[in-house]
């Protein structure tokens, strides 16, 4: 059984995940980037607020020159891998450490709805250079292409797991629709992040979320151990990939 430990800190949820981050949480799609950079004048200073260990960040380091990653969670940074264009840093999303009108792009990748919002925004129209933009994304609710499991799992979300989601998670589950952005907001495409993932990794990715985490920390032990052989019965042999999806909203804005 994973060993989970509650973080120490109270917005620090994720401490005791790294490695999962790390090795189950999927990358961002390349036309999000594309669209997103379009409206980035300048790729010289990106800075992935939230960063965990550096999904998002590692792709930003494909198109800008330097890269900051900061993050509340030092296990999370430590498990970001080396990169020469990144600089990992421990550091609250209202803290960031960077220099005035610095920065080119500030991303938010699934992490805005942990943020002190209105602190955190100060912070980004600090950094950011006159006409620099600021982007948030958030995938919602994992859908599974087979329908048994999808039932299962979204029975372990909702049933399992529902009472352990932290009151954040409410605005993953509307698309940040009701999260303040107060910036030149432009329109934006719907986009779907998707995988095909063996029974395994898919175990890995809901050991993963928070709630998972918090469940193993108070009863001591891990609810997907039983979820996992009802899952084996449906999906066969278990080295056979599936089809998983999420439904992915970026919101894009301009410092005036």
């Amino acid at each position: 059984m994973t060993n989970y430990l509650l973080a120490d800190s109270p917005t620090d949820h994720f401490s005791p995940l790294a490695q999962g981050y790390v090795l189950f949480r999927p990358r961002y799609p390349r036309s999000l980037y594309d669209y997103l950079l379009a409206w980035v004048p300048h790729h010289e200073l990106a800075w992935d607020a939230g960063c965990g260990s550096g999904q998002a960040t590692l792709d930003l380091a494909e198109r800008f020159d330097h890269v900051v990653g900061t993050d509340i969670s030092e296990a999370q940074i430590a498990a970001a891998p080396a990169h020469p264009k990144i600089e990992w840093r421990v550091a609250p999303a209202e803290a960031s450490g960077l220099a005035d009108e610095s920065v080119d792009l500030v991303t938010c990748a699934q992490s805005l709805h942990w943020f002190p919002l209105e602190a955190f925004y100060a912070e980004a129209n600090r950094v950011l250079v006159p006409g620099g933009v600021i982007a948030a994304w958030t995938y919602g609710t994992v859908e599974v292409d087979h329908e048994a499991i999808n039932t299962l799992v979204q029975a372990f979300r909702t049933e399992t797991l529902g009472a352990l989601w932290n009151p954040e998670r409410a605005h993953v589950d509307t698309r940040y629709a009701q999260l303040a952005f107060p910036f030149e907001e432009v329109q934006t495409p719907p986009y779907t992040l998707s995988v095909e993932w063996t029974l395994a990794q898919l175990l890995g990715y809901l050991r993963s979320w928070s709630a998972c985490g918090r469940y193993v920390a108070m009863y001591g032990n891990d609810p997907t151990e039983a979820l996992a052989q009802k899952l084996l019965a449906a999906w066969g042999h278990p080295q056979e990939t599936i089809s998983i999806s999420w439904p992915l909203t970026l919101r894009i804005g301009r410092k005036a």
